[in-house]
């Protein structure tokens, strides 16, 4: 019981050293830049060719769940009509939830570049 209780801070404790990182040494480089008199449009260059974040959520979100939803019609049929057994639904759902994922990065990419 009390593994949990140390596990659970060191998890949190990862992802804010994390993020920390990040943006402190973005913010080094970014301050670093500014004092050589770099022009500061360097760091909006990347942002304006972009498709808008909802887009690419509810693109990728709305082929995640097709993917899932024909990951179990499938895995029905193989279940009912094979000898497969149950083993057969986590494996087709993760599956074609990964196609799905696929297929909605591919089509992000087409996105950014409209």
């Amino acid at each position: 019981m009390g593994s949990e209780l140390i596990i659970i801070p060191i998890i949190f404790g990862a992802i804010f050293g994390v993020f920390y990182l990040y943006f402190s040494t973005r913010n080094k480089e970014r301050l670093a830049l500014i004092e050589k008199g770099v022009d500061a449009t360097i760091f909006m260059k990347g942002k304006q060719q972009t498709a808008p974040i909802w887009k690419v959520l509810i693109l990728n979100l709305a082929l995640l769940l097709m993917g899932i939803g024909l990951g179990v019609f499938i895995a029905s049929i193989l279940y009912n009509y094979t000898t497969l057994g149950e083993d057969v639904y986590p494996a087709t759902v993760f599956f074609t939830a990964g196609v799905g994922l696929f297929i909605g990065f591919n089509l992000t990419k087409n996105l950014d570049k409209e």
